[in-house]
């Protein structure tokens, strides 16, 4: 079905809408579910406590056992992980500086002892990357403020776009797409939290508030093409007009997203460690927010749009 003045039929992307929710879906729910077994771990940003993460010798035989017998009798070891990159991440609740110093004085006469045994190669000593204290006060505190930017962010940007659209639909199906972002974002750190320690700290809030940002970004563009081809064809299908909105715009929003995207994989594979799940988070937000402008913010349109036709059929039968 042509439009006036159209080039080209437009592609109908809307028939498949069904396995875009179902894609979104399969994504999403394994992580969420997984939230409620302990797969998202929060760092100490909000938990409070302390953490140390050092570089080893290649070969560095200490169990995590022994680790913990050099912490002082009042610190608990509450995790420890070992990277591929010989990196030793330990969490313990909070350490003042002297307890701090004196187990950074064992590990570092540890790796010493290690490295004085050592003839077949000259290893480097232990040297330490970071140390950070929180405590469980103001990790708490974090938390409340997390929650409050997110439903802050969302309330202003569900307002904003309903009056810039002078319809309630756009701006509640922006909102929806939106989280359907941060949940995809939050399901994957959920499941590389269960399955390999995968922590999350303040970092992951910034990305998470930029990937809002982005989506909502993107999605207006559709909407906003909808809204004026409605203007220029109003008695043309509303399904057929999201085609030809999304049929118009997707190749500006793939190639405008490609540019995030090398961006990102450029810093994940050449950026430091501290950085590398804070790129990962934006990188994911980045790709499922491309995907969801077209795919799920559009379809919710018709969705809504089918039910308000079949609540007024459902009223003027009651009538």
């Amino acid at each position: 079905m042509k439009t006036p003045n159209s080039r080209q039929p437009p592609l109908n992307f809307m028939k498949y809408r069904t396995w875009y929710y179902l894609l979104s879906a399969v994504v999403i729910l394994p992580g969420l579910i997984l939230l409620f077994f302990g797969g998202f771990k929060p760092a100490i940003d909000f938990t409070g406590g302390s953490l140390l993460e050092i570089q080893l010798p290649p070969a560095f035989p200490l169990t995590d056992t022994q680790l913990a017998a050099y912490l002082p009798s009042t610190v608990t070891l509450a995790a420890v992980v070992h990277t591929q990159e010989n990196t030793l991440v330990l969490r313990t609740s909070p350490l003042n500086k002297n307890q701090a110093d004196l187990f950074r004085y064992h590990l570092a006469t540890a790796s010493a002892e290690l490295v004085n045994a050592t003839t077949t190669a000259q290893l480097a000593p232990m040297t330490e990357i970071r140390f950070e204290t929180i405590g469980p006060t103001l990790g708490q505190e974090l938390l409340q403020k997390t929650v409050v930017a997110l439903l802050l962010a969302g309330s202003a940007i569900l307002a904003y776009i309903a009056y810039r659209f002078k319809n309630l639909k756009y701006g509640v199906s922006a909102i929806l797409a939106m989280f359907h972002d941060s949940f995809v974002v939050i399901s994957l750190f959920a499941l590389w939290g269960y399955f390999y320690g995968v922590e999350v700290d303040t970092l992951f809030v910034t990305a998470l508030l930029t990937i809002l940002s982005f989506s909502v970004h993107d999605t207006i563009v559709v909407y906003d093409r909808i809204r004026e081809s409605a203007k220029r064809f109003p008695s043309v299908p509303y399904v057929h007009l999201v085609n030809l909105a999304l049929t118009e715009t997707i190749g500006r929003s793939i190639n405008n997203s490609l540019t995030i995207i090398f961006m990102l994989l450029s810093l994940l594979l050449f950026g430091g460690v501290t950085i590398r799940w804070f790129v990962m988070a934006l990188l994911i937000g980045t790709i499922s927010g491309t995907y969801s402008s077209p795919f799920i913010a559009a379809p919710l349109l018709i969705e809504w749009d089918r039910l308000a036709a079949k609540l007024a059929h459902f009223k003027k039968r009651r009538r």
